[in-house]
């Protein structure tokens, strides 16, 4: 039992001691009342931009993608770039076999070729028709004009009864006949010629309409080494080697790299800091852009939620695709406004007491924050542009209200 008590008074001893040289302590007896210039930092209250932000992680993705279509029902003979490839505007992706595509253009060419040897007959079959025409017209114009003189001659012997009134009245007969005649050639002659130049402007349009079909299989037979429409990294391509395709169907699907979006990440913790329309900054390659978030997926994946970024210059130099960079999505922002360097000890709360040099003394005094950001904090009340703060080195005076500097 003696043992015990023993034990129990050096506890309630040794308590004693603690409590009494913590109050010591926090009485502030022990603690010095002047510091010496240059066993403290400082900082200046200044003027600028405080920000807050969230932090965010992202990959630079095509603003755009390009479907490239198979321009014909084929078979795919090569595939000469992998989905992943990057590719330069131009460059051959797929061959299709152009098989049928050349028989086509060799059966046209055939066909044509017929019809212009069928348009050089009709050709020259109207200019021999042209000449029989006009020499049997000519011939019978020349018959009238021979009646005419023999009836003309007629009268005159009628006259001094060398011939009988119905040798006259049959030459008269005959000139109304060849007349008649004529009359009737010219008339089948213009609607034979009509026939002749019908034949030949519908030969001609047969021919322009097969050179504006052969035209289109020469273009789509330099269309069947399918090439990339610009730039940009292949996404897909659907189908392989022997396989077929159809007209239109989509054989390839790539990025366009002439503008970019960004495809965000941030912890599930952090969700309620993202929502459509909110400002951020992405950092690419010590570069600060501006953007502003877009759709966000509202599922979670392993622990995170995703989310686009339409970027303000979405086609700037430094932005390439796959590239991964950081977000600072923005919770609240100042510009111009009275500030100060972030401290450890500003983590927390909206208010805070700080040491203040003036003259050869360091005065305490409490200020009030607004906006704590990343790298700074807005000064509400406590300070002025200009103020000196002591920042670091002060912890044992934090009891006293000032402190005096020694040079």
């Amino acid at each position: 039992m003696g043992s015990i008590k023993k034990i129990s008074v050096l506890f309630i001893v040794t308590i004693v001691i603690v409590v009494i040289i913590a109050l010591l302590y926090f009485s502030g007896i022990f603690i010095p009342t002047s510091l010496k210039t240059g066993s403290f930092e400082t900082i200046v209250v200044d003027r600028g931009m405080v920000i807050s932000t969230t932090h965010a992680t992202g990959i630079v993705e095509s603003e755009n993608e390009v479907i490239v279509l198979s321009p014909a029902a084929s078979i795919i003979k090569n595939i000469l770039k992998e989905p992943g490839s990057r590719v330069k505007e131009g460059e051959t992706i797929v061959q299709l076999n152009s098989e049928t595509v050349q028989n086509e253009i060799e059966k046209l060419k055939d066909q044509l070729e017929v019809k212009r040897n069928n348009l050089d007959k009709t050709r020259l079959n109207a200019q021999s028709s042209t000449l029989d025409l006009e020499y049997n017209e000519e011939v019978k114009k020349l018959k009238i004009t021979s009646l005419k003189s023999q009836l003309t001659d007629e009268q005159q012997l009628l006259e001094v009864g060398g011939i009988s009134p119905a040798k006259l009245d049959k030459t008269a007969q005959e000139i109304t006949l060849a007349e008649k005649d004529l009359s009737m050639m010219i008339e089948k002659n213009s609607i034979r010629l009509k026939q002749l130049a019908t034949d030949e402007k519908g030969l001609l349009l047969q021919i322009r309409m097969d050179e504006k079909v052969l035209e289109e299989k020469q273009e789509l037979l330099s269309k069947m080494n399918v090439k990339a429409p610009s730039a940009g990294i292949i996404l897909n391509i659907s189908g392989s080697v022997g396989e077929k395709t159809s007209t239109d169907k989509m054989l390839i699907r790539m990025s366009d790299l002439t503008s970019f979006k960004l495809t965000g990440s941030i912890e599930e913790q952090f969700a309620n800091q993202i929502k459509t329309g909110k400002q951020v900054y992405v950092t690419v390659e010590y570069e600060q852009l501006e953007g502003l978030i877009g759709n966000i997926t509202p599922m979670v994946e392993n622990k995170k939620i995703q989310f686009n970024v339409h970027l303000k210059e979405s086609s700037h130099p430094k932005l390439i695709a796959n590239q991964n960079v950081q977000i600072l999505i923005i919770n609240n922002q100042k510009e111009n406004s009275l500030r100060i360097n972030k401290l450890p000890s500003f983590e927390k709360g909206k208010k805070h007491n700080v040491f203040v040099i003036e003259g050869d003394k360091a005065v305490k005094r409490e200020i009030t924050f607004g906006i704590i950001g990343n790298d700074y904090c807005e000064i509400l009340s406590g300070l002025n542009d200009g103020d000196v703060i002591i920042s670091e080195g002060i912890n044992a005076y934090r009891h006293l209200n000032e402190i005096e500097i020694q040079n």
